[in-house]
């Protein structure tokens, strides 16, 4: 049996020794971010009241419009994703 020892982990000693890794994001961009995905998600919030309000009378007069209204329900919903992908893309400085 050989008597070296290999191990994947590293030793207390090695990782005191390493320096920590600090992602450095500018503050102007990530409160940019921060406003973006807030006016997304309060933009579908907004949208999506009155589509369901109006889409439970519906509903509640023709049950077979379910499918039609949740389409119509869930449109709403690209608006938190684009403001998500926006944020992202500013945190990640790739515009």
């Amino acid at each position: 049996m050989p008597t070296s020892r290999t191990h994947k982990y590293a030793s207390a000693k090695e990782l005191k020794s390493q320096k920590p890794k600090m992602a450095v994001v500018d503050p102007q961009l990530a409160i940019a971010a921060a406003l973006v995905m807030a006016g997304g998600l309060i933009g579908t919030g907004i949208a999506q009241q009155g589509i369901g309000a109006a889409g439970m009378g519906i509903i509640a007069e023709k049950p077979e419009k379910f499918g039609q209204v949740l389409f119509f329900f869930v449109i709403p919903e690209t608006l938190w994703i684009i403001g998500f992908v926006l944020g992202v893309i500013l945190l990640l400085n790739i515009l």
